[in-house]
């Protein structure tokens, strides 16, 4: 399958979100206990793929409590499970929701704390039998072993939304250096060699180092990195940052660095200090999710760390020390506190870096994410499974374009007070929208429920339209008096009947642009303006300071849809999906070149080759579909063994000039040697 730039936006609220929002829906129940703290000792032999553990639990029962239940990854087999006293107690293990049942040896009453000791091991090497079907989110190998939290290798309750404390011990090879959560210190030691394979005497050693790290603040210090990486360091503007990347990246680690320290100091400026002044960016490999994050650590995939800093999945991610690790959720409701406030920080930082145009270019994301699947409210998203299209799009993009219009409806200056005292009010705490909404409001000066309401507990976005009469002024005045020439009279019309939004108007004339903010209050609401240049033209909203429906809207909404039925391997609704953008606008290059992927994916050759025809003959939007169609072309000549043919599509390729992600230099590494299929592909 093709990569291109045009998912950078993509990356950034989707597969985020795959590293913290990856838990089924049955989730959302009622929490009958909370997890106050660990004591971790985790040993790691990557020639086997094994992981040895033993986790000191402490929790305290939310209700009268004889059953603890903690999900654990299905691939963990517990070998033995003892209370404080030290009594054997029987653990039930629940493949079907990755949990463990442990029967308690007496009621805990509710309000009473009380320890459980999880004895545990086994094999990670595979998706098989993740928390998250086909996503691999625990690995122990010898290139790089990482444990994610959301991989549950420990005993987890309340995912996301229970804080914890942790001191986590982790044993590894010596040449492995492992990047946790916390207070860091290093002790050496050698086991026998008869404990690791390939090893023919027990009088030989291997050694091996023990990384403790201490988080003594309630978060999610469930992660941990270990492999062989250069480290960088940087501690300009009080920020201790390190970088762990691979010698394959180790030219881009400057850059990554220096771009890493403006995107923290410059969310230091909007929200405050974060919880820690450590900042520990970090490769992992590709076979797991494209990011993660965890107290102190931005974990980037290797595909992700591109020539070109791919600075807004770190900005991303990096926003995640506010929202998430300092300020989190307090219920499966309120998740968008976390993904859609790092999803509008990324924004900003978009428009900070590149301007204007660069945060019109993520709200334009943001839109047709938050109106993708817009069926349930946001105030309801538990309902839904929380590693689904659906909830995804919902707290990330609707989340974030909820930011960016109270941003709109406040002004500037307010809604930072708003950001920055909701940052430091709930700093190392769970929150709720309530507890935001209150805030807002407080910095606004009046009552914001019609808002909250609106946006969290609706459905839909209006699709504006204008009626309007232009009528000329007798104005008898000097012209020094500067008397309007014109008036305009008309209304904006929508199909929400209970809509209520402030609305800019431009207006362009032979003069000077006017502009004016209305509300607009149901489904019509009338203005009148008043111009000194005769109006040529009107156009409702043009900054996109509000969540709106149009043709454009609903074309990238369904080639959305369609993406996700394609990760997801349904080609029969993806094609569908993508058919509806068609109906839309029959000559859209990017809906022709996803049919034309699917296709290629199918080796139905001849439909595919034809539909890449039909981008380059579309609208050529967005303009990567050029390059990427003529070299897909040339893919399918070399495939089908027609060389020529495939050398021409390259060199068209080449006279593009556009080497979105790297399509040039694939196009001249086809024209030195014929594209092959995988063999994956050659074998099926």
């Amino acid at each position: 399958m093709h990569v291109h730039s045009w998912r950078r936006a993509a990356t950034a609220c989707f597969v985020l979100m795959l590293s913290f929002a990856a838990i089924p829906g049955w989730a959302a129940e009622k929490p009958r206990l909370r997890v106050d703290d660990y004591q971790i000792d985790a040993q790691l032999t990557p020639h086997t793929h094994k992981l040895s553990a033993q986790a000191k639990v402490k929790f305290t029962a939310l209700d009268d409590l004889n059953v603890a239940t903690f999900e654990l990854h299905n691939d963990l087999r517990v070998t033995k499970v003892t209370d404080a006293s030290g009594k054997l107690l029987s653990a039930e293990r629940v493949t079907q929701d990755s949990t463990v049942r442990v029967q308690l040896a007496r009621d805990l009453p509710k309000d009473a704390s009380s320890t459980l000791t999880f004895e545990y091991e086994g094999v990670l090497d595979s998706a098989d039998d993740s928390p998250v079907q086909g996503l691999k989110l625990a690995s122990v190998s010898d290139d790089t072993s990482y444990l994610l939290y959301a991989a549950r290798w420990f005993p987890v309750n309340g995912y996301a939304t229970n804080r914890f404390t942790a001191t986590i011990n982790v044993t590894v090879p010596s040449f492995m250096t492992v990047i946790g959560s916390g207070k860091e210190t290093i002790a050496s030691a050698s086991i026998p060699a008869s404990s690791a394979p390939g090893k023919k005497t027990s009088t030989e050693t291997e050694s091996t180092k023990t990384y403790t790290f201490v988080w003594d603040k309630p978060s999610f210090p469930g992660t941990i990195v270990a492999g062989a990486f250069q480290e960088f360091k940087s501690n300009e503007a009080g920020l201790d940052l390190h970088l762990f990347f691979k010698p394959l990246h180790q030219n881009s680690a400057a850059e990554y660095l220096e771009t890493a320290l403006k995107e923290f100091t410059y969310y230091e400026t909007l929200y405050g200090p974060a919880m820690s002044t450590t900042l520990r960016v970090v490769e992992i490999p590709d076979e797991t999710v494209p990011a993660a994050w965890a107290p102190e650590i931005a974990a980037l995939a290797s595909r992700a760390i591109t020539e070109k800093v791919n600075y807004r999945l770190l900005a991303n991610t990096i926003a995640h020390q506010w929202w998430g690790v300092s300020v989190s959720p307090a219920t499966i409701d309120d998740w968008w506190i976390s993904d859609g406030f790092a999803r509008y920080s990324e924004a900003r930082y978009v428009e900070q870096a590149a301007g204007q145009a660069g945060l019109e270019e993520v709200v334009k994301d943001m839109s047709v994410g938050a109106l993708a699947y817009d069926t349930v409210p946001l105030s309801s998203a538990s309902k839904l499974d929380i590693f689904s299209p659906e909830f995804q799009s919902l707290v990330t993009d609707k989340g974030g374009m909820i930011l960016h219009m109270l941003r709109w409806v406040e002004g500037d200056q307010k809604y930072d007070q708003t950001m920055r005292a909701f940052a430091s009010q709930y700093a190392g705490k769970s929150a709720t929208v309530d507890n935001f909404r209150t805030i807002a409001e407080k910095n606004y000066g009046n009552d914001l429920t019609w808002f909250f309401s609106q946006w969290l507990d609706s459905t839909g976005a209006p699709e504006f339209k204008t009626q309007y009469t232009v009528y000329r002024l007798g104005n008898k005045c000097a012209p020094a008096d500067h008397c309007p020439g014109f008036r305009v009279v008309g209304q904006v019309a929508q199909d929400l009947d209970l809509f209520r939004m402030p609305v800019e108007l431009k207006i362009d004339t032979d003069g000077k642009t006017e502009e004016k903010r209305i509300d607009v209050v149901g489904t019509n609401s009338p203005f009148s303006v008043e111009t000194f240049g005769k109006p040529r033209s009107i156009s409702i909203d043009p900054d996109d300071r509000v969540l709106k429906n149009s043709t454009d809207v609903k074309l990238r909404a369904s080639i959305q849809r369609g993406q996700a039925l394609v990760q997801q391997g349904d080609f029969a609704g993806a094609l569908s999906e993508f058919n509806k953008a068609l109906e839309i606008n029959k000559n859209s290059s990017l809906a022709h070149y996803r049919i034309a992927d699917v296709f290629f994916q199918q080796h139905n050759y001849q439909a595919s080759a034809n539909a890449y025809r039909e981008s380059l003959n579309g609208d050529g939007d967005p303009r990567w579909t050029e390059v990427w169609s003529h070299l897909s072309l040339g893919k399918i000549f070399d495939i089908t063994g027609q060389r020529e043919r495939a050398t021409n599509e390259y060199r068209q390729a080449l006279q593009t000039n556009d080497n979105t992600q790297g399509a040039l230099d694939e196009a001249r590494k086809y024209l030195k040697k014929p594209y092959e299929k995988p063999k994956k592909e050659q074998a099926s």
